[in-house]
């Protein structure tokens, strides 16, 4: 078992701290597969944030802090 050294809280803060900026991701879509999107995070909500994708026409996804915490979503 993996041992967390980041607390959901520090996490919701640094995710804050890149409110408007251009980020680039990697996230697990299953079975091994990721997934790298560029783009802004959007808005910061208490338990997920939305990041408008640059690649695409203004499609928005929407991630939860659990996920960066676990390592499902990598922000670069």
């Amino acid at each position: 078992m993996r041992k967390i050294s980041v607390s959901i809280d520090e996490i919701k803060a640094r995710v804050l701290a890149l409110k408007g900026s251009e980020i680039e991701m990697k996230y697990n879509k299953g079975r091994k597969r990721f997934d790298t999107i560029s783009g802004t995070i959007k808005d910061v909500y208490p338990s997920v944030f939305t990041v408008c994708v640059k690649d695409s026409s203004g499609q928005i996804q929407t991630f939860s802090y659990y996920d960066v915490l676990c390592g499902n979503v990598i922000i670069l």
